[in-house]
């Protein structure tokens, strides 16, 4: 079945009436910024794509809930900057300690892949799943790894490892009276727990692989899963989420920090882009209440000097600020 259908008539009116629909055309130059054809529009320092009407409009009295890679993070502060609900940015993660220094507070709740996402959404959600408590490692010391979180956060004992997760869980819950979800797509490379059964959201430490030797595999997904797993979450919060539920799905421009394949990192990042930007947009071809946002499009075709911080990882502030300036004229009502 392919992802849009439209018969010849239909084709050929959208190539006519959409001004942003060519790359290039004879005799235009291709050195006047103004205009609409893509080659013009490329050489602008920050890339403005053309985004479809989603069709519906957020009302500053809607609560949003944002799940997915680090990008979600800085989407989930822009709004709070604007004054929007965010049930995302719960309180109750002050008192979570964290290892690593400087990270976005809420880091930990970053979720990197459709697995993890999907997992998170259905202990929350769904009464039929319940968190694998043997998904636990103890790895001495009285610390305790919770490999569904990941490690900006302090180790720590048993029972406040199991009450992290209580709160984790009942934060993600709110998300069913949010009438906005924005997830973000980040990666494709994953580690499996042999032992509870579940993709992990970090890569095994070297005390969780030396205390289990053969009990982690690392995997790289594919389409296919990807795809099943966002059809599971749009299944889940259209049984359990808010009646009126907008999904709001983007790909992370974040690229991989490493690779653990034998590919060239470059190579690696590529195929994990490619492969998540395509089911972004499968998943919101199937469903009216489901919209792909061109974050990843905007930072990728912006000047690379103005788009990314020295260490070619991290968007610039600017850049996010002009994303969501963006976001909020095409999804947020007057």
């Amino acid at each position: 079945m392919p992802t849009y259908e439209h018969d010849g008539g239909e084709a050929t009116l959208f190539l006519v009436n959409n001004e942003h629909g060519r790359w290039y055309k004879t005799g235009i130059d291709v050195s006047d910024q103004a205009g609409d054809f893509a080659v013009q529009r490329l050489k602008h320092r920050l890339f403005e794509p053309s985004i479809p009407d989603p069709g519906f409009r957020m009302d500053r009295d809607d609560a949003l809930f944002a799940i997915g890679s680090c990008f979600a993070r800085g989407i989930e502060k822009a709004m709070v900057g604007a004054g929007f609900d965010v049930r995302s940015a719960a309180r109750e993660f002050d008192d979570f300690e964290l290892r690593v220094e400087g990270v976005t507070e809420l880091g930990f709740m970053n979720k990197y892949t459709t697995h993890s996402i999907r997992a998170e959404i259905e202990w929350a959600l769904d009464p039929q799943s319940t968190f694998p408590k043997e998904s636990l490692v103890d790895v001495g010391d009285d610390e305790w790894i919770d490999p569904s979180t990941n490690p900006t956060l302090r180790w720590v004992d048993l029972d406040a490892t199991l009450e992290r997760r209580s709160t984790i869980t009942e934060v993600v819950r709110r998300s069913v009276d949010c009438r906005v979800i924005v997830i973000t797509l980040g990666l494709v490379e994953l580690w499996f727990d042999h032992g509870s059964g579940i993709h992990l959201n970090m890569a095994p430490t070297p005390a969780m692989r030396e205390r289990h030797p053969g009990r982690y595999s690392f995997e790289v997904s594919n389409f296919v899963e990807n795809r099943e797993n966002m059809e599971a979450v749009g299944d889940l919060f259209d049984r359990h989420g808010h009646p009126g539920v907008q999904l709001v799905v983007t790909t992370s421009p974040v690229p991989l920090m490493a690779t653990f394949t034998d590919r060239d990192v470059v190579v690696a990042n590529t195929y994990s882009k490619s492969v998540l930007r395509a089911v972004a947009e499968d998943f919101a071809a199937s469903r009216p209440n489901v919209h792909y946002f061109p974050s990843f499009e905007i930072v990728m075709n912006s000047d690379r000097g103005a788009a990314w911080t020295d260490d070619g990882r991290h968007v610039e502030p600017e850049v996010v600020n002009h994303i969501m300036s963006l976001f909020q004229r095409h999804f947020v009502g007057a």
